[in-house]
């Protein structure tokens, strides 16, 4: 195969049929004759970016898919990768001449090459974010594509392109030898593509560490003809004992590539003498009880190295993987690694997720061919290569492919985005001040509606204004601009903050007048706030803005130079509601009888809470915990105030009383928080009236408030919430 792709690299651009349609049937053959001559006008004279004609690439690609004995189908695909952009109606003409399958190879392929995702991230980036970035790309390109083989053919493309810069010196091919080395090559390895694995890695360290390759070629090559000697006479000594005791077997020598000696090396601290599998034997037999016979005799003739022996039979590797692997002393003391295999298992190590098709359709349409697609979507996890990033970690642990999108910044870097979000989501997962200035988006260089879901591959643009801030209909589920719950959550924030400046505005209109009509503008209002029971003036004037501060609290302090605090002079409270619609009796105050009583709203007490009274002027007695901060305030001030209290046999009556509770929460921000929350509130038949959530930091804070029979009603509630995950800690406010 590479003695072919180097002759058309060299110019000899005669078709190889014979090895494009090898093991196809003669239909399948004219179809690969079909395409050749139909690209060869289409692609004559025109070359890639690299330089590279588009018709070597085509050649080499389909050779590579070729040499993985896929299909027909994914052959035709990869000669005709570039028609996207040469003919008017590509989707129409490929159908039409090839069939729809390789039509929609064809669009995935173009859908990939027009990424053109690279890992040239800013030298300011830190090693784990590289490594984030990376593995998202890697999850990217498999999430895009609805058949796995647009991926195998862009592995065979990429390999194709590495051959051809091997003549090429320069910087461009450094960058793209990278890319190969954190993208393509770790995606062949979990598809357990071994054999452009192996090619992607050696090419990829030839260009980007030349140095360091050429001095591990050079040992390998000055060891050569000791090397074979060696490995033959392992191979005839191995083979006498097999055919001893009737194992029949294929013995072959197997060469250690450079990319894997040298990692090798590194991650060992290893000198080049102390890797033991630069001598290598493969053994193939029939049955998998042959393989473990197999390494009995092999440990029986030759010494094993301990602490070097792995059985990929029993515990296969993540990609499938299946092998003994043993490391032995020969008699000389030289040390030889051995793989003892099955040919079904050796045939999935060279070619992994290629050998699942076949070249008859009624072998692809097999039972088991969905089972075998659906594993390869599980071999998508990538835990062990971004375990120094926490962060990252934790966010791909709660993602799958089939929740999951990718888009492009015009820049390049790749954000991930629950399906059906939106370029508004968009923006507020890139920043929040981008969201709120967002007017308008471009996806693939085109203006499009704010509520148009997006697409993994797609490049987004925002067009953001100077000033302003977001529209209420984004809010409107009807009209879904938005889906992710932290845009949601930020633009109510912002709605909230224009709310409190519109009411500071009439607050502050309020208390002016106020102090006008009774003489006092010149007042200080600090002090003014203080004899309310405020912290300053911003909070007495959200406080008139919303109603609780009334004309006459404020004549009292403006005329009397001091007040009962807030709290008593216009009490925060709530009354409790009943279905009966009768609150007269649900509160007993002990020595007095029937009064009129209301719920505290700074501590909303509930059965069974410990509780007692505190006559207001004009609002009766406002009922307090015992434990409330406000109330103990009060008491210290007005001790003479102060009445005791109890629950009335109505207030338990849990068919007719409600009372309302608040339970905050703290936690770590992440998509779906309130919605795990609100699963555990609903299932637990809580009838919640009012949500508040605020986030900082990667903190959110959340404040529900419902309505309860009593507080032990909630309190399995409080228990559950810790238990979801991200929860910090959850209580009764």
């Amino acid at each position: 195969m590479v003695s072919v792709t180097h002759a058309i690299a060299q110019g000899d651009t005669a078709p190889p049929l014979d090895m494009l349609a090898a093991g196809l049937d003669e239909a399948e053959r004219a179809r690969i004759e079909a395409a050749l001559e139909w690209i060869a006008d289409l692609y004559e004279g025109k070359v890639l970016g690299t330089g590279e004609p588009i018709w070597t690439h085509a050649i080499g690609a389909a050779l590579i898919a070729a040499s993985l004995r896929m299909d027909v189908e994914t052959r035709l695909a990869a000669l005709l990768f570039a028609v996207w952009d040469e003919v008017d109606d590509p989707l129409a003409d490929v159908t039409e001449r090839f069939g729809g399958e390789v039509a929609a190879l064809v669009r995935g392929l173009h859908k990939l090459n027009g990424l053109r995702v690279l890992t040239r991230m800013t030298t300011t980036a830190s090693a784990p974010e590289i490594r984030a970035q990376t593995e998202v790309l890697r999850k990217m390109l498999l999430a895009m594509v609805e058949d796995i083989r647009v991926v195998l053919v862009r592995l065979a493309s990429r390999t194709q392109t590495l051959r051809y810069y091997t003549d090429l010196p320069g910087d461009a091919r450094v960058d793209v030898a990278r890319e190969s080395l954190d993208i393509y090559a770790p995606l062949a390895n979990r598809l357990g593509v071994w054999q452009i694995k192996w090619e992607l890695e050696d090419l990829a360290f030839r260009f980007i560490e030349p140095d360091t390759y050429k001095r591990i070629a050079k040992m390998l090559d000055e060891r050569r003809v000791e090397r074979e000697r060696f490995i033959e006479a392992a191979i005839e000594r191995l083979k006498r004992e097999l055919a001893a005791v009737g194992i029949k077997a294929d013995i072959t020598g197997r060469a250690k590539h450079i990319y894997s000696i040298y990692n090798k090396m590194r991650k060992k601290r290893l000198d080049f003498s102390q890797v033991f599998d630069i001598r290598a034997l493969r053994v193939l037999v029939d049955e998998v009880r042959d393989c473990y016979t197999v390494l009995g005799i092999v440990h029986q003739i030759w010494q094993p190295i301990a602490k070097e022996f792995d059985d990929y039979i029993t515990k296969p590797k993540g990609n499938n993987y299946q092998s003994l692997h043993t490391a032995v002393l020969a008699g000389d003391g030289r040390a030889l690694e051995v793989q003892i295999r099955t040919h079904d298992m050796h045939k999935h190590a060279e070619l992994g997720v290629a050998a699942h098709w076949r070249y008859k359709e009624g072998a692809r349409d097999s039972a088991d061919y969905d089972e075998k697609i659906a594993l390869l979507r599980n071999l998508l996890s990538w835990r062990d290569e971004v375990t120094d990033s926490a962060h990252w970690l934790e966010q791909f642990k709660r993602a799958s492919l089939d929740d999951t999108l990718y888009v492009l910044t015009p820049q390049g870097k790749v954000v991930d985005l629950p399906r059906g979000a939106t370029p508004i989501d968009f923006a507020y997962r890139l920043h929040t001040d981008l969201g709120h200035h967002c007017r308008g988006a471009k996806v693939d260089g085109h203006l499009v509606p704010l509520n148009t879901p997006l697409e993994s591959g797609q490049t987004v643009e925002i067009v953001a204004a100077k000033e302003g801030g977001p529209s209420r209909d984004w809010l409107d589920a009807r009209q879904a601009y938005v889906a992710t719950s932290r845009a949601r959550s930020k633009i109510k924030q912002y709605f909230a903050q224009l709310d409190e400046e519109d009411l500071l505005s009439r607050g502050r209109s309020f208390v002016t007048k106020e102090m006008q009509r009774d003489g006092h503008a010149q007042a200080n209002i600090d002090g003014l706030a203080e004899r309310l029971g405020f912290k300053n003036a911003e909070a007495l004037y959200l406080a008139a803005g919303r109603g609780e501060v009334g004309p006459r609290a404020m004549q009292v302090a403006l005329r009397e130079g001091s007040a009962p605090p807030a709290t008593e002079a216009e009490p925060e409270f709530v009354v409790s509601r009943s279905r009966s619609g009768d609150n007269s009796d649900k509160i007993l105050i002990v020595g007095v009888g029937k009064l009129m009583t209301s719920l505290s709203r700074c501590c909303k007490p509930a059965p069974p809470d410990a509780i007692e009274g505190f006559v207001t002027r004009g609002r009766g007695i406002s009922i307090h915990r015992v434990d409330c901060h406000d109330f103990q305030l009060l008491a210290t001030a007005h001790p003479e105030r102060v009445i005791p209290a109890e629950w009335g046999e109505r207030a338990h009556d849990t068919k007719t009383a409600l009372y309302q509770v608040d339970i905050t929460v703290q936690a770590a921000d992440r998509q779906g928080l309130l919605r795990d929350i609100s699963e555990v509130l609903s299932r637990e038949k809580l009838n919640v009236i009012a949500v508040n959530t605020l986030t900082k930091r990667g903190t959110a804070y959340m404040r529900f408030t419902m309505e309860v029979a009593g507080i032990r009603q909630i309190q399995r509630a409080i228990t559950l919430i810790r238990e979801v995950p991200g929860v910090i800690d959850a209580q009764r406010k």
